[in-house]
């Protein structure tokens, strides 16, 4: 007579959200660059912060955990079926945020994102509606602006430097930011483009299976890192032109080094697009935010 115990191996479906899978739901570790380009916008309006502390933190909370991490909620819900087969553990295709618990949580923080923004008065507001728009729109039917390896990392590029970095801008000095913060925020803008196509290395196979034409998808690893870097050097050139132009050579001087770590750090990324990104995405980025900040100094005087 056999004594082993049949084995039933069954999966409990969870009712409620793993804690700790919500927060991996709305990745902490993507909320620094929209909330170091509010902080250049505050720091290039060149208005005193003495009295604005309360709004500056307020803004910072904003664009970070609150509007960005309701992005990454939504695009993670919209994306559940390309996660399946690129990232079969994250939280939603994992089964530790069951059932439609991730459409519930970007929603919930849609509405604080509204909320919140509400209390940055008239720009903060228009800003936080902007900033919900694109994020739904990059992810979610009708539009899904990432399904195009153009408009889908360049309407992400403007929501994360762009738009952020106007905002601290306005909510600072109470109106239109000057022509010099819009300009220099929409190359920076422009230049995560390259960023944004870069962390599109990660998903090729999912993108691929789904028909989602992401540049290293539709162009190959190889000339769309090229691509990558050229999006990225050519807008900060033109910022340290314009900085010279404007008389602030040693800012320019600054910008000009950060971009030549960035240049130094993208011949190491072309050797091997695909094995290199994860290591440039650490490393190089750090050298174009600072030069984001170093510009913010420059032109708030």
């Amino acid at each position: 007579m056999s004594v082993a115990p049949a084995l039933h191996h069954s999966r409990q479906v969870r009712r409620w959200p793993e804690p700790r899978a919500a927060l991996r739901l709305i990745k902490p570790v993507t909320w620094f660059p929209p909330m170091w380009a509010y902080l250049c916008g505050v720091v290039s309006a060149g208005v005193s912060p003495t009295g604005q502390w309360f709004y500056i933190f307020l803004g910072v909370i904003l664009a970070g955990p609150i509007v960005c991490g309701m992005s990454q909620a939504a695009n993670d819900w919209c994306d559940r079926h390309v996660d399946a087969i690129n990232e079969p553990d994250r939280p939603i295709p994992s089964g530790r945020i069951p059932g439609r618990w991730g459409l519930y949580i970007a929603l919930a923080m849609t509405v604080l994102s509204l909320f919140v923004g509400y209390q940055l008065g008239p720009w903060g507001f228009g800003a936080t509606l902007l900033g919900v728009a694109a994020a739904w729109a990059y992810s979610a039917e009708p539009v899904r602006a990432k399904r195009s390896g153009w408009w889908g990392p360049g309407l992400c590029g403007l929501a994360y430097e762009s738009l952020p970095w106007i905002t601290g801008a306005a909510v600072v000095s109470a109106g239109a930011p000057s022509v010099q913060v819009i300009g220099i925020s929409l190359l920076y803008g422009i230049g995560a483009h390259g960023i944004m196509t870069l962390n599109d290395f990660k998903a090729i196979e999912g993108d691929r299976a789904m028909g989602l034409k992401s540049l290293p998808v539709s162009l190959g690893p190889d000339r769309a890192a090229r691509l990558a870097c050229w999006i990225m050097a050519v807008p900060q050139a033109i910022v340290i032109g314009l900085l010279f132009y404007w008389d602030h050579m040693f800012h320019a001087l600054g910008v000009t080094a950060m971009l030549a770590v960035q240049l130094g750090a993208m011949r190491v990324l072309l050797r091997d697009p695909e094995g290199k990104t994860p290591w440039y995405q650490g490393m190089g980025i750090l050298f174009y935010i600072s030069g984001m900040m170093i510009t913010a100094t420059a032109i708030g005087g």
